[in-house]
């Protein structure tokens, strides 16, 4: 069936490029992953869509399928649950301001981080914007980059062990989606929500909760990552074959900014399928020349 429809081989769902915390462009994102082996892929930067066209543009040429794709952070309580959001409509006008409304808040939380760390260090707004690729929204990372240009971190590991450490001096906090309301949003998009690391330490969900999200819409698990635990997989995969939800796997690739690598969770033909079956909101983009 996935060749029928243009698509076939491992799939890589998560990715994100220099439009948000990666350190590549779309295109350079594209061509990462196809060299090692990938076949299906998504873009999922956070919170914008701007590298959508690029990417496409870049995987179709290539010979790979692209799947539009958003990552979005929110919280259920004082838990942070990212959830993966594909084939939704941009121009949705729910999902649209909820994502302006995150964006505006990054952007003011950034500002005020770094006004805290350069009453300590010799940090300005200035070394951030030059850490970042224009257009994106300013974040942590970006900060993270501008502490190691500026020799004051090794590298982003270090900075976010150090200075940007959420128990320490400049973190500040800042708005998140609430994750019902959000999967609901990308829902009424003609997305497919998909839980992001689920089972990373700390971000497990009691059962009553990941029921209520999957009553409102959540389509199922990234299972496939390194941060979720084995324990945590198990009690996943019994839940989505209890619900029979989509199961995915994938790198969240972020290119020199972390040490994921592409393909080393992959999502298997069947399950693209139902995530291309299941999204509404916008279309895959299938290789050139098919």
């Amino acid at each position: 069936m996935a060749a029928e429809r243009g698509f076939e081989g491992p799939a890589d769902l998560h990715l994100h490029s220099h439009e948000s915390d990666g350190t590549q462009s779309p295109a350079a994102v594209m061509e990462a992953v196809h060299r090692h082996g990938i076949r299906t892929s998504a873009l999922t930067d956070h919170d914008t869509t701007s590298g959508w066209a690029e990417a496409a543009e870049a995987a179709a040429s290539l010979g790979m399928t692209f799947l539009p794709g958003m990552e979005l952070s929110t919280t259920t309580g004082w838990r942070s649950v990212h959830l993966l959001a594909y084939l939704f409509d941009p121009d949705a006008p729910g999902l649209r301001a909820e994502v302006r409304r995150i964006r505006e808040a990054r952007l003011g939380r950034a500002a005020r981080i770094v006004r805290n760390i350069s009453r300590d260090y010799d940090l300005t707004w200035d070394d951030v914007v030059a850490a970042h690729q224009e257009g994106a929204t300013i974040g942590r990372p970006h900060i993270a980059d501008a502490l190691v240009a500026r020799g004051l971190a090794r590298d982003r590991t270090d900075a976010f062990d150090g200075i940007l450490h959420p128990g320490g001096d400049y973190y500040v906090g800042h708005y998140t989606a609430d994750s019902l309301n959000a999967v609901r949003l990308i829902v009424e998009a003609g997305g497919v929500p998909i839980f992001a690391h689920p089972a990373a330490r700390g971000r497990m969900l009691p059962p009553d909760v990941l029921d209520e999200l999957i009553a409102a819409g959540l389509a199922g698990f990234e299972v496939g990552h390194r941060e979720n635990t084995a324990a945590g997989r198990r009690s996943l995969e019994r839940l989505a074959a209890h619900h029979d939800l989509i199961v995915t796997g994938s790198s969240d690739y972020h290119g020199a900014g972390k040490p994921n690598l592409p393909g080393e969770h992959t999502t298997s033909d069947d399950m693209v399928q139902r995530i291309i079956e299941r999204g509404t909101g916008s279309a895959p983009v299938y290789p050139s020349g098919r």
